[in-house]
């Protein structure tokens, strides 16, 4: 049996990068995936390759609305939600002094309002499917701070702390939350970052989306001990300076 055979799970920000690839994973596992997204073109398209343990449902996940219409629809579809996997999410850069209070209220929204509303929403339907898993896609910037990035690091911050909230309130309801922290991941978000960024790690390069989508099924099908958890993806790269190890003893 897949590790995933009789699940059903919500993908936000599903139509290209993790998201996408989680949905390849989790759809080879055995899962049935509803494909959440802005992006109907591309959403389209991905639902279309994986076949019919597929749906695509347009999805603002700063919409209350849009997030009720998401879950009647997947447990229309499939039954109710046994897993949730919020993934969206939007990077603004800028000093604190230069950002807009409207960017920074944007990113806010989509990246820790945004998860909020998915938890509150889906929590019924996982209570109906009997328990289920929560992931929420955090970063290294939720572990640690980065100059210009004020409104991403405060978002993933937040969010850090939302999975260890849920994961107490939801505990007796038989649903794990847990959070993943990626590094440097080569996805159209990333595009035009130099490469540069990632040399200076142990692992020196970015990850890659699928990469990521192994430790989402990790945690969902294997992880069956650990909630309000923290999970890093990142080369190394907040373990610490490269700089005196490559120095050597003596130097």
């Amino acid at each position: 049996m897949k590790a995933l055979s009789g699940r059903t799970a919500l993908v936000t920000g599903g139509a290209r990068g993790i998201g996408a690839a989680i949905a390849h994973t989790f759809v080879d596992e055995g899962a049935r995936v509803v494909i959440a997204d802005l992006l109907e073109e591309e959403g389209r398209a991905l639902q279309e390759k994986l076949g019919d343990a597929t749906r695509f449902q347009k999805l603002d996940v700063t919409n209350d609305v849009d997030w009720a219409t998401a879950v009647s629809e997947t447990e229309q579809a499939f039954g109710p939600v046994s897993v949730l996997v919020n993934n969206a999410g939007i990077v603004e850069f800028g000093s604190m002094e230069e950002t807009d209070p409207q960017v920074f209220q944007r990113v806010i929204a989509v990246n820790l309002y945004g998860p909020w509303l998915g938890i509150r929403a889906s929590v019924p339907s996982m209570r109906r499917a009997g328990g289920g898993v929560i992931l929420n896609v955090s970063s290294t910037a939720g572990l640690m701070g980065y100059a210009n990035l004020g409104a991403y690091v405060a978002s993933k911050w937040g969010l850090r702390g939302l999975t260890k909230t849920a994961a107490l309130e939801l505990a007796a309801s038989g649903i794990r939350v847990c959070s993943l922290h990626p590094g440097p991941i080569a996805t159209p978000m990333t595009a035009g970052m130099d490469a540069s960024i990632a040399a200076d790690q142990p692992i020196p390069r970015f990850g890659t989306p699928e990469e990521v989508a192994a430790m989402a099924l990790f945690l969902t099908a294997d992880a069956t001990y650990s909630t309000g958890s923290e999970f890093v993806i990142d080369g190394g790269a907040t373990t610490g300076s490269m700089v005196l190890a490559q120095r050597g003893d003596g130097d």
